[in-house]
């Protein structure tokens, strides 16, 4: 039975101990009750509250925190979580997120008044991390039991949970081992009691084998008594770590019975950038790329620069084939052009071969000849400067020369029938977009260059921005880069170089990684032979799988280097796919999104975030029904079982799309009407609590055991890094209730965040960001070959 179609067990309702419950509830008997869709989370502190504070935040699924440690906190009684509306008993969250199964003092009537809400509305409980003992419903974790680190353990998804919560997993559920120095993850492993009290039951949802023992022992299990359902997690994560990422998205579902605002999908697109040009050549010998202004004085530029040829685009046709995925071609006409000149000829092959193959990719506009589009840079000192007047003033790229890159590589395309989306652009090095140190703000010539050529949606470095804003009329659309140079088209290439930017100057490098606050430095030297197989192709697919399993659609760039030669991309590609498809079922593929898309998707969020932030939506489920309410413009974000469908005016529509075992997405109102109605399937409806049907008479529910007294181990609050290219998670911040984000004690919606990294943190020995050496007068800067800069930028 899948978990849009289970119903929820009907439960008893609980004796009326407080007095606002009383009144909520006196209508029970008559009055189906409306549930507030908003979930409570109530944290310690601790990393296991904050990650699943962050899951709904990501997911746009609104949640009230309360922090135990603010001694102004609102008192949890039953007040603060119901009341009646218009006659109506009225539930205020849709379930309640617990440190731990009861994080009060012994005989507290806070614990006693969400045990009883619980019961009284059908409301689920997670316990983000708590041990095994009877309490819960296991056995003491000894004999067979295991209490410890879980670090490079596997646990696998029980029958039950891909019958349920966990539908979208094949069954494998790997714990990160990051550094053999940090205790990742600490956990207990414990049998289910043999013997419950009658009416109760414990089911094993997500299991791990029982160390020196043939028993498993649970992790993530469901415990049903007194009328109440918790979810029981016996391990300690935080928002990071692969193995929570796995299984937040059905933890939401499991607490949310499958009904809820915001939604969930995991995305990747790669961008190309850089077709038809031709990138210039790491020196293994130099450590510098010649042509760069890091290179000694005089150097030559590069005598052997990398470009595609017609079998490598043969070959990357194919292999989209094989792998079940698009890229992305971010191109520049000039390339082309410039090879013909360089070559003495009027055709090239590989324009012929990729603009016959179209239909293979998508197409972005990456300007005509990838010039710095910025300020105009003086490259006579390292680090480059913007060029000044007389008077102080910045001297910026022209007007005319921004929206002439725009449009002469448009002009080029549609010469040779090349289609694509021409809303959509990417500047040679996100150039125009401000770049710290040296440009504190964008090009002011920019925005009106991407309004007077139609352009809404320009990439941004993720690495510098995370998020989207405005340029004038158009969007941003941040990508991440990866660590595979753009000056690297073998692995010796690309491992030499790595070595030289995460190697100590003791052991031959750099030693930006020294002082360089968001890496960390390689032990030793990798191997030129084997290092990019065994070392950086791992840690690069670990660290993009993370942007995947963490609902973020921002794309990942590349260059045309990397499909040359070595075809060093590939490996990466090929582990990230697989290792996704090895863990996730049919019905959760992999969303690979074109930029608009991504864009539109960043701006819809946006206005539904603010929304709720500012307390413009309202939403509730009475029975099968759904309502929510949004300002005029505002798209809804929803999950909801198989079969919703949208209740309009006149007749019905379908919801949303299948994805993970549900159906989701945006939805709007229809015609006439001013905010949204959806309409369960019989099937999929969250059952109402036991009592609310006339005759049946209220049941006693004994308050909960006081939690142990003990300190629970707990594991690292912060990300481990997988290894000294992981910027990402150097500096991930915890979400900690009471710092700011979310404010203690309000409604808070999540949106999406991301970590930023310094724009030098993705690989760079060139000052923090990227260099172009190019001529310059007046204001107009001219083409001039791709010169250095860090992985991301090119």
């Amino acid at each position: 039975m899948g978990r849009a179609t289970r119903r929820v067990a009907a439960c008893a309702a609980a004796v009326l101990l407080a007095g606002g419950l009383q009144s909520s509830l006196a209508h029970a008997t008559t009055t189906t009750p409306r549930i507030d869709l908003t979930v409570l989370v109530i944290s310690d502190g601790g990393p296991a509250t904050a990650a699943i504070a962050a899951e709904l935040k990501g997911q746009g699924t609104p949640y009230r925190l309360v922090d135990l440690n603010d001694a102004n906190r609102p008192v949890i009684d039953a007040a603060f979580l119901s009341d009646t509306l218009n006659g109506q008993p009225r539930g205020k969250y849709q379930g309640i997120v617990l440190p731990n199964d009861n994080p009060f003092a012994a005989g507290s009537a806070e614990m006693t008044a969400i045990a009883t809400y619980e019961a009284a509305f059908g409301v689920r409980q997670v316990d983000a991390y708590t041990y095994a003992r009877p309490d819960v419903g296991l056995n003491w974790a000894v004999n067979p039991g295991y209490m410890g680190t879980l670090d490079g353990f596997q646990g696998q998804v029980t029958t039950a949970g891909l019958s349920g919560p966990f539908d979208y997993l094949k069954g494998a559920v790997p714990f990160e081992d990051n550094d053999p120095t940090v205790s990742e993850s600490y956990g207990y492993l414990a049998t289910p009691l043999a013997t419950l009290p009658a009416g109760s039951s414990f089911t094993p949802l997500v299991e791990m084998p029982i160390p020196n023992s043939t028993a498993k022992g649970s992790l993530v299990g469901e415990y049903q008594h007194a009328g109440r359902k918790e979810l029981v997690v016996t391990f300690v994560y935080n928002q990071y770590q692969q193995q929570y990422r796995l299984l937040a998205r059905g933890i939401v579902d499991w607490i949310t019975q499958g009904v809820h605002l915001g939604y969930d999908r995991n995305y990747f697109a790669a961008h190309v950038d850089d077709v038809f040009l031709s990138d210039d050549r790491w020196d293994t010998v130099l450590k510098c790329t010649p042509g760069d202004v890091t290179c000694p004085p005089g150097t030559p530029e590069t005598a052997n620069p990398i470009r595609m040829t017609v079998a490598d685009a043969q070959y990357a046709k194919q292999w989209q084939l094989d792998h079940d995925f698009t890229m992305d071609m971010v191109f520049n006409g000039g390339g082309s052009e410039d090879w013909k000149s360089d070559h003495e000829t009027t055709s090239d092959p590989v324009v012929d071969q990729m603009v016959a193959d179209q239909t293979s990719y998508r197409w972005v506009n990456h300007t005509f000849t990838h010039p710095y589009l910025g300020c105009l840079q003086d490259v006579t000192v390292v680090p480059w400067k913007c060029t000044k007047t007389t008077s102080g003033s910045t001297v910026w790229v022209n007007q005319a020369t921004i929206s002439s890159q725009i449009k002469d590589n448009l002009d080029w395309a549609a010469a040779r029938g090349l289609q694509l989306d021409r809303t959509e652009l990417v500047t040679g090095e996100h150039s125009g977009l401000l770049t710290a140190p040296q440009e504190t703000s964008d090009n002011p010539y920019l925005a009106p260059s991407l309004a007077a050529n139609g352009v809404k949606w320009t990439a941004s470095d993720a690495s510098r921005e995370s998020a989207q804003r405005a340029v004038g009329s158009a969007l941003t659309v941040p990508r991440y880069p990866m660590n595979i140079f753009y000056n690297a088209a073998t692995a010796k290439e690309e491992t030499d170089e790595y070595n030289w930017i995460y190697t100590s100057v003791a052991n031959g490098g750099s030693g930006v990684c020294e002082v360089n606050a968001n890496s960390t430095c390689l032990s030793t030297p990798l191997d030129v032979n084997t290092g990019y197989q065994s070392y950086i192709v791992p840690l690069e697919a670990r660290i993009d799988l993370g942007h995947v399993l963490n609902n973020d659609p921002r794309p990942h760039f590349i260059h045309q280097s990397n499909l040359s030669e070595d075809r060093i991309v590939y490996p990466v590609l090929e582990r990230i796919l697989s290792t996704y498809r090895s863990l996730h079922a049919a019905n959760a593929p992999i969303v690979n999104l074109g930029q608009k898309e991504i864009g539109q998707e960043f701006q819809r969020r946006a206005a539904w975030n603010a929304a709720i932030a500012s307390g413009q939506v309202t939403a509730y489920r009475t029975g099968d029904t759904v309502v929510v309410g949004a300002p005029a413009g505002v798209q809804v974000q929803a999950t909801m079982p198989t079969g919703t469908v949208q209740q309009l005016a006149i007749g019905t529509a379908a919801f949303g799309t299948a994805y993970a075992g549900s159906l989701s997405g945006w939805v709007k109102p229809g015609q006439l009407q001013s905010g949204v109605q959806l309409t369960l399937p019989s099937s999929g409806t969250p059952a109402a609590p036991a009592g609310t049907s006339p005759g049946v008479a209220a049941k006693s529910v004994p308050a909960p055991a006081p939690a142990d007294t003990n300190v629970v181990p707990q594991g690292t609050a912060d990300a481990v890094p997988a290894g000294p290219g992981d910027t990402d998670r150097t500096d991930a911040p915890t979400l900690v209730p009471g710092s700011g984000d979310p404010v203690a004690g309000k409604d808070v919606v999540a949106g999406t965040t991301s970590v930023t990294a310094n724009a030098d943190g993705k690989a760079t020995g060139h000052d923090g960001g990227p260099q172009q050496r190019g001529k310059a007068s007046g204001g107009k800067a001219e083409p001039a070959r791709k010169t250095a800069g860090h992985s991301g930028t090119r």
